[in-house]
């Protein structure tokens, strides 16, 4: 079904002129500079290596997050893969734990978490998370930090982690701050840190932690090729520096499309979510009153336009009412890529509208490839029926055509100048089209993955055995595309 679709202008389409890009991009070198400052080698009788610790969340949180930079402090390189750190915890009931690596500078496939009991356990220390480095995490330069290591500790039925008796754990460590509780190994030998009594060192092997079982089909281990975005959203907030780091940006400017001027940092959220593969999510929220004063909408996107041919993908939670109040908005609750609206101007859309808009029907999933925004330039589907709960959306770019699919199911595909003309980035975004009554509500959209791979057109299956590999790996991010 053809639909007017009056929801980009010229300037509020793209908000960044390359200008705007290089200008953020410098932002973030600054940025990494301030994150990772340079590390002067301490005098000969400091330890060989110090491990600095923050915490980003309370004593009482759905998970510990310690996370760490381990500094070398001697005159010689130190290979990553002979050094191993240990945090102490004590367990909170019967439920295993799971480690993760959300993000780390040396990457989280060089980072492996194992979890093992103590064999004299104290009041604040039964077992311990041991950290170590594969070969590919390189050597440590003398005066050299590993930079973030962003780590995550949880309770395999996700219940609540007490961390007010955790040996290593200090809620005060908000930045980080050189931790003795903390301990480093290096080939075995302890060299940074005291270890709590009955402590040892890592000469017993750590009973390897569970891996969460995956979701979806596929049962690949080995991650793709081609160049590569995946990303779960292990993420704190939109304040989150890794957030910034992994190229993605909160809208909080002026223009639309829907309730203009009302993009808000404070509509993403990244809860925790047990239906999501990985456990984590992030959440758009669109919110109102009813009036343009009391109306936030959600977007983010990837600060760095370089997404072209290939396959786009993302597994979304779309909702057929609001979380709170009445229904009956015109909201639209999206996935899509896009450039600035120049001459070349490409976009791909998916574009789920519960409750209908432009004067088409409830549930409605408009897949769009468009040519003009200005002459409402495009060619489009319009696929009804309910989607409420989780759907994997795929769309393929290869060979002058784009192919949506719904649930492995293919819905919709376009060909010949509707074929994108240049570099896009990926998007997400809630927004209502119109305001057509007073009242509060909110409606919510959950994300759980994004995936590209520059390689070409792939399967929906391939595209879950790919994002199955990265979570089987406890991969939370990873970006090889070209900038």
């Amino acid at each position: 079904m053809e639909h007017v679709h009056p929801h980009r202008t010229p300037f509020d389409l793209r908000r960044r002129t390359r200008r705007a890009l290089l200008a953020g991009a410098a932002a973030l070198v600054c940025a990494a500079t301030a994150l990772y400052p340079t590390v002067h080698p301490a005098h000969a009788d400091s330890p060989a290596l110090s491990v600095l610790y923050k915490t980003t969340t309370g004593a009482s949180a759905d998970e510990a997050e310690p996370w760490f930079q381990v500094v070398n402090n001697s005159t010689a390189a130190v290979p990553l893969s002979q050094v191993t750190l240990r945090y102490y915890f004590t367990a909170d009931g019967a439920s295993s734990y799971t480690f993760a690596c959300a993000w780390a500078v040396v990457s989280c496939s060089n980072v492996t978490g194992t979890v093992a009991a103590l064999a004299t356990p104290s009041a604040t220390a039964d077992h311990y998370l041991q950290i170590s480095f594969g070969a590919g995490a390189g050597s440590l330069a003398p005066g050299a930090s590993t930079g973030d290591l962003q780590l995550r500790l949880y309770r395999s039925d996700w219940q609540n982690v007490n961390q007010a008796n955790d040996y290593s754990f200090n809620g005060a460590d908000t930045s980080y701050t050189a931790s003795s509780t903390v301990t480093a190994y290096r080939s075995g030998a302890l060299v940074w840190g005291t270890e709590p009594a009955g402590g040892g060192g890592p000469t017993s092997s750590p009973t390897p932690t569970p891996t969460p079982t995956p979701t979806g089909g596929g049962g690949s281990t080995t991650p793709p090729s081609g160049a590569t975005l995946f990303d779960d959203f292990h993420y704190t907030g939109p304040s989150d520096p890794a957030l910034a780091a992994h190229d993605w940006t909160v809208r909080t400017g002026s223009g639309g499309p829907g309730v203009a001027n009302t993009w808000s940092a404070n509509a993403i959220s990244f809860p925790s979510d047990s239906t999501a593969q990985g456990g984590r999510v992030m959440q758009l929220q669109a919110s109102t009153d009813g009036t343009t004063a009391g109306t936030t909408q959600a977007e983010i996107d990837t600060t760095q336009r370089k997404f072209f041919e290939g396959t786009y993908a993302a597994r979304v939670y779309f909702n057929d009412a609001p979380t709170s109040g009445a229904n009956g908005d015109h909201v639209n609750e999206t996935f899509y890529t896009i450039t600035p609206d120049d001459s070349l101007y490409s976009e791909d859309d998916f574009e789920y509208l519960p409750n209908g808009g432009w004067g088409g029907p409830a549930n409605s999933m408009y897949t769009t490839s468009w040519y003009s925004s200005d002459a409402f330039d495009r060619v489009t589907n319009d696929t009804i029926g309910s989607l409420q709960g989780w759907h994997t959306l795929v769309a393929t770019v290869a060979g002058g055509t784009v192919t949506y699919y719904i649930d492995g199911t293919q819905v919709f595909s376009s060909t010949g100048k509707y074929y994108p003309r240049e570099k896009m980035t990926i998007d997400f975004n809630e927004w209502f089209i119109d305001l057509p009554f007073t009242g509060a509500r909110t409606w919510d959209e959950k994300v759980n993955w994004v995936y590209y791979n520059a390689s070409g057109a792939q399967s929906p299956a391939t595209v879950q055995s790919a994002v199955n590999a990265y979570e089987a790996a406890g991969t939370h991010f990873t970006d090889t595309v070209p900038n």
